[in-house]
């Protein structure tokens, strides 16, 4: 199981990921390895993948087309991700499913976050990516403020507060970094830990 934590306000957007990941073998064995679970996808935009280590491999190709296509803004990613990244999970699931049943353990989840220029009034974009209807395809919806996979309702209700009250955007990553060492030391996350920030500038990484 991985942890994913995201926020944002008026002022910019935070993203947060540890690093605990299930890889499966060719027999249908797995194990627990570290991955990359946060990509930049342009100079507006990060995913982080959730869920089993082939979402961060669905990423990286997201990142090439992406780079292909010269998209840049959150919005205009988000459009083309959401087909591009159905088509990846559908031939993965194809694949696993020749060796092992359908089981929640394949599941992947993305969260794509960053900056719309053309969106003036409300510039940070935060949109959440699973399969909320039928596997193996996949959907997506907006999230307003706060949210976390899985759901951590008590850091989700404190982040939820600093945003409406316009807190700056470090006091939001802090307040991540803090949330991820609790679990950590209840065992539920791996580090490395990876952050992002995302402002009118663009993304700037957090190791």
């Amino acid at each position: 199981m991985s942890q994913l934590v995201v926020w944002k306000n008026g002022n910019g957007a935070v993203l947060g990921t540890d690093s605990k990941a299930t890889q499966f073998g060719p027999s249908g064995d797995h194990k627990e390895i570290d991955v990359e679970r946060l990509v930049q996808l342009s100079e507006h935009a990060v995913i982080l993948a959730g869920g089993a280590a082939e979402a961060v491999n669905m990423c990286r190709s997201l990142q090439e087309f992406v780079k292909e296509e010269k998209l840049l803004d959150a919005d205009e990613i988000y459009r083309a991700a959401l087909p591009f990244l159905s088509s990846e999970y559908e031939r993965f699931m194809r694949r696993a499913c020749q060796v092992l049943p359908l089981d929640p353990i394949h599941y992947v989840y993305f969260i794509l976050g960053g900056y719309a220029s053309r969106n003036g009034e409300d510039p940070f974009r935060l949109y959440f990516v699973w399969a909320r209807k039928k596997l193996p395809q996949l959907d997506g919806e907006e999230i307003s403020t706060a949210y976390s996979v899985p759901r951590r309702i008590g850091l989700e209700l404190t982040l939820n507060e600093l945003s409406k009250s316009n807190a700056a955007m470090g006091d939001a990553l802090k307040v991540v970094q803090e949330g991820m060492g609790k679990l950590e030391q209840l065992g539920e996350v791996s580090r490395p830990f990876r952050y992002a920030t995302v402002d009118g500038s663009g993304v700037k990484l957090h190791p």
